[in-house]
């Protein structure tokens, strides 16, 4: 697919004019985001990744805006996961309400930078290497079981905690402040620890979403745009939902189960081809049969303890 650097410039100029507008126009104070501010600015990120899936397809035709539906919807599924890692890493770090929308929106500045790094490597080795189609499904399927058979009980944060053992961090936020001064020393604030590992836990999430999207296509300018516009809204998908995630039970088994097809598109894409919008179908369905099977099914008495 050849895109021009004009489009390009495009992205990166709407990228860089919503990020303004969230740090200086909506979130210009440090305070807490009520559910209903959060429900209104996810609705207007996911309208506004919609509004450019019309501008790829104005560019490129319908296959291309499908393909970035598709990746799109891959990768906000997959960034559920990485909500209920927020409330841990918060909940370590003690970083209260007001202050966590700060230190998302610079861990979503850094995953802009190793997002474009994951992309365009894996793009390349999948035109450079034909074999790497295989290591990336099979690499999917493992992803899927191990998703499947997690159990959230036992999470935890080994990048946080490692973080907190070997570096000089101080007790107390200093306003929200990355750093603050102590004993004449200039020491890191628990704020600036608590992004560094979101960074990191991005990173590490990239591993799965990255290549599930490429199995869409690897059309690196839909791949990254499709990511960008996910993470995007991932700080006000939280706020509107951290509340009631835990209610969805179900959801680690709707992400194995879109990992497990993707992969297994890679695995048999020689031999049989699924197209985007079957791909785009079925990965809606699942999240949807997900959603439903959590909302639905009661939990046991012992779950709910």
């Amino acid at each position: 697919m050849d895109v021009s650097i004009t489009e390009w410039v495009v992205f990166f100029a709407i990228v860089a004019v919503l990020l303004f507008l969230d740090l200086f126009v909506l979130h210009r104070k440090n305070e807490h985001i009520p559910v209903k501010s959060a429900l209104l600015q996810t609705a207007m990120w996911i309208a506004i990744a919609l509004l450019f899936g019309v501008w790829v397809f104005i560019q490129h035709g319908a296959d291309a805006s499908m393909s970035y539906y598709a990746a799109y919807v891959i990768e906000k599924a997959m960034s559920v996961d990485n909500l209920f890692v927020f409330i841990l890493l918060f909940a370590m770090f003690r970083i209260p309400d007001e202050y966590q929308h700060r230190a998302l929106f610079y861990g979503i500045i850094g995953a802009i930078v190793f997002r474009a790094i994951f992309v365009f490597a894996g793009s390349a080795l999948l035109e450079s290497i034909d074999w790497m189609m295989y290591v990336f499904g099979l690499l999917l399927v493992f992803l899927a079981i191990k998703t499947a058979i997690n159990k959230k009980d036992d999470e935890k944060a080994p990048i946080a905690e490692w973080l907190s053992k070997h570096m000089n961090v101080s007790k107390d936020l200093n306003g929200g402040h990355f750093f603050t001064i102590e004993n004449g020393k200039r020491i890191a604030t628990p704020l600036f620890i608590c992004v560094i590992a979101i960074e990191l836990t991005d990173i590490v999430f990239a591993i799965d979403s990255v290549p599930a999207c490429l199995a869409i296509t690897s059309a690196t300018y839909i791949v990254y745009t499709s990511n960008i516009f996910a993470i995007l809204g991932l700080r006000s998908l939280y706020f509107a939902i951290h509340g009631s995630l835990e209610s969805l039970r179900y959801m680690k088994y709707g992400l194995a189960a879109i990992l497990l097809f993707v992969g297994i598109k890679m695995l048999i894409s020689e031999f049989y081809h699924v197209d985007v919008v079957m791909s785009l179908a079925v990965i809606l369905g699942i999240l949807a049969v997900t959603v439903l099977a959590s909302v639905l099914i009661k939990p046991k008495p012992k779950e709910i303890a």
